[in-house]
């Protein structure tokens, strides 16, 4: 079950200024790609703090590209997406998941979304191993992680992340930026989670950094 962590940064590994605004760090040639890699994997996830703020589609937009469109996931423990949003709108069309950890709510069953139940770890956040074979048995193997960085760090503190593609814009955005990872509660750099560059291309001024796990 590969899951491959997308990350769309300044130099310094942000993902938003601290007003959140994010659109767009990288060029159109790196958003061109992030939507070939889409079409490669069964599902692409998000949490629900990235489904409130963006509203996305998380479709593949490509000139003339007319294959299946992937899956959507939303890990949203709390079922605070609304169904008058983007997602839920095409969920009959585009199959919509949102994993949750307390019943299904009628509002996106009766929009189309399919409401996962798994069981909850923390803060009731959904455990994301469970998710991730929940998924697996719904057929969604391959799973695009694309943010935001809370749910990035909780993939990968769990050592579920097989690769990272990392698109990486020629900004400086600073310390107070949104992270593209989150904590990671590393203490010594023993404990860091370590990849592999597998390769490094430029993509108009941006750079593709891509990364297998050790």
């Amino acid at each position: 079950m590969p899951v491959t962590l997308k990350l769309a940064t300044s130099l310094d590994g942000r993902i938003a200024t601290v007003a959140g605004l994010s659109r767009w760090i990288t060029g159109p040639a790196a958003r061109e790609a992030v939507h070939r890699l889409r079409a490669e994997h069964d599902a692409v996830v998000i949490g629900a703090e990235t489904a409130l703020a963006d509203d996305p589609e998380l479709t593949v937009r490509l000139p003339g590209y007319n294959g299946p469109q992937p899956a959507r996931v939303v890990l949203d423990s709390r079922q605070r997406l609304s169904p008058a949003c983007k997602l839920a709108k095409t969920a009959r069309d585009i199959p919509t998941y949102v994993v949750a950890t307390a019943e299904p709510d009628p509002g996106l069953i009766a929009a189309g979304v399919r409401v996962l139940r798994v069981r909850a770890v923390g803060e009731d956040r959904p455990e994301l191993k469970t998710v991730v074979e929940a998924l697996a048995s719904e057929g969604l193997a391959r799973l695009f992680v694309e943010g935001g960085g809370q749910v990035a760090a909780s993939f990968v503190r769990c050592g579920l992340v097989d690769a990272l593609e990392w698109f990486r814009a020629p900004v400086l955005i600073g310390g107070e930026g949104r992270p593209g990872v989150g904590a990671l509660a590393v203490a010594t750099l023993a404990e860091a989670p370590h990849f592999r560059r597998t390769e490094v291309r430029e993509i108009g001024d941006d750079l593709w950094e891509r990364y297998a796990r050790v």
